[in-house]
């Protein structure tokens, strides 16, 4: 029967966790010594490997440290080379929560050097707000988006921007935003929303993909903002500050309810029937709902 070597056994904890300690804190010289220790010891260790890529990494960062990166893709293949092999090795050698940190770091450094872009709508996922969003640097993220020229027309950056305000905190300067884009991009839209901090518009979207009356896809999310105003109107005010749009059905809805609920304060019963009528013929679905919540 095999004898364990308490000693040797933890001679090479100790050392994967000198490794580790060095790696998570970024200091380049401490992991090269650490490794080459641990090599020399214990030289199958399976350690070794995935911290030599993390290695690499901190050594390609440190010099390229204020190099601006040329373009776009650039950008673009090294936020996939740190998706698909440096997120995998951090994991193996440091663990999940100090793993997630080590990349967080990583994703700021890339965004750093990919300031000076311009939006490349081919690439879009190069720019500097799509990195620091990465690197949950959301006031970064937030100005980098208000640098682009038209953001709020743009899916990527108006999406941008959204999750950006939610992780500040800032729902209530969202809603508005939330609403351009459900009628400009259904789908980003509901791509989106499981990024979003706040779990109030999820809740929402859950329910209304529940109990709207649509084609039963991401389109139907075009009609949310409406939905929502049928909900909760006391989001009137914020939706009210969308931007307008292609003037669609989803949008004039909303438009209708914003008109239909300021009416209903002001006690204005007349004109409510002719904007009633309006929504009745855009959506009957809705305008039952809406009427079933008065």
């Amino acid at each position: 029967m095999q004898q364990l070597d308490i000693f040797a056994d933890g001679r090479d904890r100790m050392l994967v966790n000198a490794l580790a300690d060095s790696l998570a804190a970024a200091d380049l010289p401490a992991a090269r010594v650490a490794s080459d220790a641990l090599r020399n010891e214990f030289p199958d260790d399976r350690h070794l490997a995935p911290a030599a890529a993390l290695i690499g990494a901190l050594a390609d960062e440190a010099a390229a440290a204020g190099i601006p990166l040329p373009d776009a893709a650039a950008a673009v293949a090294a936020g996939e080379r740190l998706d698909a092999t440096l997120r995998p090795a951090a994991l193996a050698v440091l663990g999940g929560e100090a793993a997630a940190r080590w990349c967080v770091s990583r994703w700021q450094a890339l965004a750093r050097r990919a300031r000076s872009l311009p939006f490349d709508p081919a690439q879009p996922e190069g720019h500097a707000a799509a990195l620091w969003l990465r690197g949950e640097a959301w006031s970064d993220a937030a100005a980098a988006v208000e640098g682009i020229v038209s953001w709020r027309r743009i899916p990527a950056p108006l999406a941008w921007m959204i999750e950006a305000r939610c992780r500040l905190g800032r729902l209530d300067d969202s809603w508005e935003l939330l609403a351009e884009l459900a009628w400009m991009v259904p789908g980003r839209f509901a791509d989106l929303l499981p990024r979003l901090a706040d779990p109030l518009p999820r809740r929402l979207a859950k329910a209304f993909d529940a109990h709207f009356e649509g084609q039963g896809d991401t389109s139907d999310l075009a009609w949310f903002p409406a939905w929502v105003l049928v909900e909760q109107p006391a989001l009137a005010a914020p939706l009210s500050r969308a931007q307008p749009g292609r003037h669609d059905e989803p949008e004039r809805a909303m438009r209708l309810l914003v008109e239909l609920i300021g009416l209903e304060r002001q006690g204005r019963q007349h004109d409510l029937v002719a904007r009633r009528r309006a929504l009745r013929d855009l959506h009957p679905a809705l305008y039952a709902l809406y009427l079933a919540r008065r």
